[in-house]
């Protein structure tokens, strides 16, 4: 069983790869000037969303096809619900996505900050920082008081940027998720007093 996890892995990821390398040469951001970044959600959003979660974790955290199902059903909720007080964003360049974030009401003072991903073709511009001030000014202008996260420990770059953003860590918890052992960390970040 284990083994069939592993080619599962390696095969969503030769694929992921494939797939990257043949679309960066023609359509890599450039820089983050050439990159939309919208809040429309349009058909085959939620598709491209879900499959890019799927194939980066593989790729990256070796998640098995539970995440995808993890980020998929919570997204499809969210959009269902069409709630003002949610906000999904999205970045794109000439059709391609680049990368999302969102902002998911929990309480009429309480947010969470969801589904935050950048392409690798696109890290290093200032996407991933850019994505999350617009979901902290969104929070900020909705007045809310408190956004938390969950992520986990193996992904330091983004832990760098929600420290940035005045996120702190309040919680971690050890276990076994999508196939993999992780370490399961909470932020918050306390909007206002």
């Amino acid at each position: 069983m284990k083994n069939t996890r592993k080619t599962m892995r390696d095969t969503a990821s030769r694929r992921f790869n494939t797939v990257s390398v043949m679309q960066t040469p023609r359509s890599a951001p450039g820089d983050l000037a050439a990159i939309h970044i919208r809040h429309q959600i349009q058909a085959g959003d939620l598709g491209l969303i879900a499959r890019a979660h799927g194939l980066i974790y593989s790729r990256e955290c070796g998640f098995d096809e539970t995440f995808e199902a993890y980020v998929a059903t919570p997204l499809a909720e969210c959009v269902i619900r069409r709630s003002p007080s949610d906000r999904l964003w999205i970045a794109e360049r000439a059709g391609r996505f680049f990368g999302c974030i969102a902002i998911v009401e929990a309480s009429p003072s309480r947010v969470q900050l969801r589904w935050y991903l950048v392409d690798p073709a696109a890290r290093g511009i200032g996407l991933g920082k850019r994505l999350l001030q617009l979901a902290v000014e969104f929070c900020r202008e909705r007045r809310y008081e408190t956004c938390i996260l969950w992520t986990v420990a193996q992904l330091t770059g983004a832990a760098n940027l929600y420290r940035w953003a005045g996120f702190r860590k309040i919680q971690e918890k050890p276990g076994v998720m999508w196939g993999v052992q992780v370490v399961e960390e909470k932020y918050e970040l306390r909007i206002t007093s």
